[in-house]
Order: structure tokens, then C-alpha cells, then sequence
């Protein structure tokens, strides 16, 4: 075979003789190939095989975050820590810069439901409004009713904040913002819950809390419940604020613009504090949810309540587990599921009464149950 071989070169040869290839010219010569293993491909390193010639070799990958060297093909480099190598490991590319923005899909979805479910609060608070002067809206204090909703507008909106590029300015403001928004929400339903019983301890000639009725206890709740927010918040900024960093580790080839939480310790008690109003008015919801309110106010706010706080909990886990703007986007739908629970749960059976009962919205209605309540009572 390798004389038949020979002859047919030879023929090629004498035709051709310019147009022979190199390993051809070898074997006619009668010179051996001294290569034993073929050339790495890109992105492998040569690795000597031990006991074995030095033509002899393996082919190792770089590791990941590695490219070959271009002057010494038997060892790889490391890209820098902004840095990423390309497909074939021949050059370090910048790493792509990830943030939830507006431009992409999640980030318009959101803030679109964020402005729609602040439009539908305002839409409700105009409702309010136009019939303030009828019983359901005068019910357990209508100046509340308007503070709640207000303060779940500013709820809503404040989603906003989170998306966008982060920098130290909108870090700290997004997360005073959202702790003072949301103490303030849960303050004014503690408020209410309080109001719906001391409400029904003035018509309870038997009732202790009948002397508390005149001290207006709801109007301080919550300005002092706020309050202490707002300086755990100032001690938060002026000690460890939180700050905008480049996470190189969230997700590989990607660097993820994030906000720092700067001090955990204060981070942990604003939360801390807020889910401690959370429980507050659930508790005392629950408690009262039997009160014969004409309008079931109590069961409402505590079914409200365990909403809220059915979101913050599931929230915890889920915010652990994601890396990247998913976990913006998780924090971001916590508060819109937790706001929208409270108008939904609080205020949808007074708007259904309003637009589709107006006739069970009177003052005669109301004054009809309590009579009737008060006779299965005694």
C-alpha cells in the first residue's frame, strides 16, 4: 500500500511539482512526522503528558473567566474582574451591565401596573369625595379613609423608584421612602381597628374602654406611629446608608448594578418595626372582627391584614432565592400585591355598596341593623 502510494506522488510529482503538499514532500523524502498530537483548538491549552516527548501533549480548556495566552499557548490568563472572555477565549470583552429598566419588558409591565392601580386609588378617593357626606364614607372616620388612601397612592408610585439604574441618591430614598409609606399605611388601619371599637364601647354602657372614647386616641396613633419609623430612618441614613454597588457574583459574564442595604442591623428593625404594626392591627382586627358593625369594617381590615402580611412573609424566601433585577422585581411585586390587597379587601365592598346599593347606604339602613343587632344582643 505505502509503495502504491509512493508511485502515485511520483506520477503528481512530475505533472505538478510546485503544487505538492508539504507532508507529501515528507513522505517521499523519507522524513517522519514529528508531530504525535494535532494543535489545540481555541480556548485549550497545551498540557504535557509526562513520560511522553514534548510533541506529545493534552488539550485542557481554560477554566471559566479564562483566556488563552496569546504568547504561550500552554497556559491561560485570567480576565480582569469587569471582564469576561468571549466564545472562543481569545480576548477579554467588558461584562454586560444588568439593572431592571424601563426600556425592557419587565420593567414597563410593572410600572405600568404601578400607575394603573395608583389611578384606580384615586379613582376610588374621588368616590369618597363626591359621597362624603353619606353614611358608609362617614363610617369609622372618613378623614382616615382618605389618609389610607392616599397614603396606598403614594404606595403604588413609590415602585417606581425601584426601577431605573440605581445610584446612592435613589437607593436611599427608595427604601426611606418605602418604609415611611407603607408604616403610615398600617398605622392609619390600626387606627381604624381602633376606631371601630371604641366606637362600639360607646354604645356598650358596660364597656371599660367607654372612658377612652373621649381621649380620641385614633387621631395620635398615627403621627407617633410614623414618627418612630421616620427616626429609625434618620439613624439609618446618618450611621450606614445604602449605597449603589457592581455585583460581580449575581450571575456569570453579567454585572449586576444593585443597592446595598449599608447597615443590615437597621435594615432588619425598619422592616421589623413595620411587620410589628402589621401584627398590631391584625391582632386587634381579629379580636374585634365580631363587633356588630353595619358595615363588617373589622373583618375586612383583618382579612386585609392577613393579606399583607401573607405577602411580606412568602416575600422573605423568594427575595433570598433570586439574583440579579429579579430580585428587584420580586420586592417590586410585594408591594403592589400587599397595596392592592388593602384596597381591595378594605374598600371594594364600600365602593360596590356606593355605585351598585346606594339604597343600603342610608341612615336609616344603618340605624334599622344596629336596632336589630342590639335586640339579638340583649
Amino acid at each position: 500500500m505505502k509503495k502504491l502510494m509512493k508511485t502515485f506522488l511520483n506520477h503528481r510529482a512530475k505533472e505538478d511539482p510546485y503544487n505538492l503538499p508539504w507532508t507529501a514532500r515528507q513522505l517521499l523524502d523519507g522524513i517522519p512526522s514529528s508531530v504525535c498530537s494535532d494543535p489545540c483548538p481555541k480556548g485549550y491549552r497545551r498540557a504535557a503528558i509526562q513520560g511522553q516527548k514534548i510533541c506529545c501533549f493534552d488539550c485542557l480548556p481554560c477554566s471559566e473567566g479564562e483566556i488563552l495566552n496569546p504568547n504561550d499557548d500552554s497556559e491561560c490568563l485570567k480576565c480582569p474582574e469587569d471582564k469576561w472572555p468571549d466564545s472562543r477565549k481569545e480576548e477579554c470583552l467588558p461584562k454586560l451591565i444588568q439593572f431592571l429598566s424601563y426600556e425592557e419588558t419587565l420593567g414597563s409591565a410593572l410600572a405600568c401596573i404601578s400607575v394603573l392601580f395608583c389611578l384606580l386609588t384615586y379613582s376610588v378617593f374621588c368616590l369618597f369625595i363626591i359621597k362624603r357626606k353619606t353614611p358608609i364614607v362617614k363610617a369609622n372616620n372618613r378623614d382616615l379613609s382618605y389618609l389610607l388612601l392616599i397614603s396606598l397612592m403614594f404606595g403604588f408610585m413609590c415602585s417606581l423608584a425601584f426601577i431605573g439604574r440605581p445610584n446612592r441618591i435613589m437607593c436611599m430614598i427608595r427604601q426611606v421612602m418605602f418604609a415611611v409609606i407603607f408604616s403610615l399605611c398600617v398605622s392609619t388601619i390600626l387606627a381604624k381597628t381602633i376606631t371601630v371599637v371604641m366606637i362600639f364601647s360607646a354604645t356598650n354602657p358596660d364597656s371599660k374602654l367607654k372612658k377612652l372614647v373621649g381621649l380620641r386616641i385614633p387621631i395620635y396613633i398615627v403621627p407617633v406611629c410614623t414618627m418612630v419609623q421616620v427616626i429609625l430612618c434618620i439613624v439609618w441614613l446618618t450611621t450606614d446608608a445604602p449605597f449603589a454597588e457592581f455585583n460581580m457574583e449575581a450571575e456569570i459574564g453579567i454585572i449586576v448594578i444593585e443597592c446595598n442595604e449599608g447597615s443590615r442591623v437597621l435594615f432588619a428593625s425598619v422592616l421589623g418595626y413595620m411587620g410589628l404594626l402589621a401584627s398590631v392591627s391584625l391582632f386587634v382586627a381579629f379580636l374585634a372582627r365580631k363587633l356588630p358593625d353595619t358595615f363588617n369594617e373589622t373583618k375586612f381590615i383583618a382579612f386585609s391584614m392577613l393579606v399583607f402580611a401573607s405577602v411580606w412573609v412568602t416575600f422573605i424566601p423568594a427575595y433570598l432565592s433570586t439574583k440579579g433585577k429579579q430580585t428587584v422585581a420580586v420586592e417590586i411585586f410585594a408591594i403592589l400585591s400587599s397595596s392592592a390587597g388593602c384596597l381591595f379587601c378594605i374598600f371594594s365592598p364600600k365602593c360596590y355598596t356606593i355605585l351598585l346599593h346606594p339604597e343600603m347606604n342610608s341612615k336609616e339602613n344603618i340605624t334599622g341593623r344596629n336596632t336589630r343587632n342590639r335586640e339579638k344582643r340583649f
